[in-house]
């Protein structure tokens, strides 16, 4: 029987937990022929803070759900199911559905192309604040948010440039908000 991915559904916050119980039960139930792989979708989540400080962090993509590749039968349905933490399989009338090859490469993240992660950018900056440019040739020019473009890192500040609104494209660690 082929080994399969499949979908089950943990109190949020709980998928670590669930992951190592998982992992300790399959041991103790000599299971490690069926259950070859736990994972945790997780991506690189990039914070900007006032005055542009960057701190990167591991974030959850699915938080709530953790990803088994098992070989699937009564017993190990049980296992798995019983497992504290654990809600429940994603699948139809509660019965496990296997996930399709494309649907577990999209949830990883992985690209057939680039081998690489992408990497998301969260900040608190919003449309209509007013901010200060910290470096570059605009360096201490004030302006206003018009546009967020986080996951490129990125905003669109209106700086008045001789006595113009001109619209500037920066990185988030070129400006700082201006309280």
């Amino acid at each position: 029987m082929a080994k399969r991915w499949y979908v089950i559904h943990t109190y949020s916050g709980y998928e670590n937990k669930v992951k190592t119980d998982l992992e300790h039960r399959i041991e103790a139930y000599g299971l490690e022929d069926a259950v070859v792989d736990i994972q945790i979708p997780t991506e690189e989540v990039t914070e900007v803070k006032d005055g542009g400080e960057r701190k990167t962090k591991e974030a959850k993509v699915f938080p709530g759900y953790v990803l088994v590749r098992m070989e699937i039968d009564d017993n190990i349905w049980a296992v798995v199911r019983n497992t504290p933490g654990v809600t429940g399989f994603v699948g139809i009338d509660g019965k496990p559905t296997p996930l399709r090859r494309d649907e577990f490469d999209k949830i990883m993240r992985r690209s057939a192309k680039a081998g690489q992660l992408p990497k998301r950018t969260a900040t608190n900056i919003e449309v209509g604040q007013a901010v200060r440019v910290l470096s570059g040739p605009l360096q201490d020019f004030d302006g206003t948010v018009s546009e967020v473009n986080a996951d490129a890192g990125k905003v669109k500040v209106m700086l008045t440039i001789f006595g113009r609104e001109t619209p500037v494209e920066l990185t988030l660690d070129q400006i700082s908000l201006i309280s």
